[in-house]
């Protein structure tokens, strides 16, 4: 079983419907007599994140709830959701599941993702999802040097670099290429994306290495971008390193979901 007394809902502001399902939310939830809010600030008292919204507004909730591991249950309302894998029809009957013991948690990890700017830290992120270098011109290309625990790997001349986590490998990292890595998994995959070398493959390396990426050449501006939401602009010589971070996000699946059920339907395979 698990032990609820405080729950934060975390939903993408403004949109009407999903506002709707949220109050339903916190009515459902005050008839269990379990405590719900979707003030932000009650996070850091939840024992669960219920997310409406899609896996943009999973990927904002893991950073809102930073180091504070509550287990997430994502409920798709979005479109193509490889995260949000429980629909709105099998919304409640999933937290009756939850309510009652039958679920899993999953642990995904996270990257931890420093900006360094003539030796001095100039930003730092945490990632589910991926961190992704790329240009704001379509016909140029930028160079950039990869190292991993400061061992030279190679000058990639390409249109950028993606560094994904196993949840982020079905991703942007995914259409350039990538491997499909399972998501519990812990591990990061350097995918480039369109290499002008065509023997630069993506390279899956072990979650305990540091990754150093140095913005070597550029004849545009460059942006790094982490889960598709935040991000700064490149200069000539700045560095990017790329960790595991100590904190994974925890999800919660419903029993019976499965992860090559949710690949089938997604990846129309077969």
């Amino acid at each position: 079983m698990m032990n609820l007394e405080n729950v934060v809902i975390v939903t993408k502001p403004k949109q009407q419907n999903v506002a709707r399902v949220a109050g339903e939310l916190i009515a459902w939830f005050k008839s269990k007599n379990i405590e719900a809010s979707l003030d932000p600030e009650s996070a850091f008292k939840a024992d669960l994140a219920v997310v409406v919204g899609g896996d943009g507004t999973l990927l904002a909730a893991a950073r809102l709830l930073g180091d504070r591991q509550v287990p997430i249950l994502a409920i798709n309302h979005g479109g193509l959701g490889f995260l949000t894998e429980v629909t709105l029809e099998e919304m409640y009957p999933a937290l009756e599941r939850v309510l009652g013991g039958h679920f899993i948690v999953e642990p995904r990890m996270m990257m931890d993702i420093a900006v360094v700017r003539a030796g001095k830290q100039l930003a730092d992120y945490r990632a589910l999802n991926d961190v992704v270098i790329n240009k704001g011109s379509l016909s140029r290309i930028i160079e950039l040097d990869v190292r991993v625990d400061g061992q030279y790997v190679s000058s990639f001349r390409a249109d950028g670099l993606i560094v994904a986590t196993p949840t982020g490998s079905t991703a942007y990292s995914l259409s350039a290429g990538g491997p499909i890595i399972f998501p519990t998994m812990s591990a990061m995959v350097v995918t480039p994306i369109c290499s002008h070398t065509l023997t630069n493959r993506p390279i899956v390396l072990p979650p305990g290495v540091k990754i150093d990426v140095k913005l070597h050449s550029s004849q545009d501006e460059v942006y790094i971008t982490v889960d598709g939401q935040v991000g700064l602009t490149l200069q000539i010589d700045d560095r990017l390193t790329i960790e595991k971070s100590d904190a994974p996000v925890k999800l919660v699946a419903p029993a019976g979901k499965n992860y090559f059920d949710v690949l089938r339907g997604k990846l129309k395979w077969g």
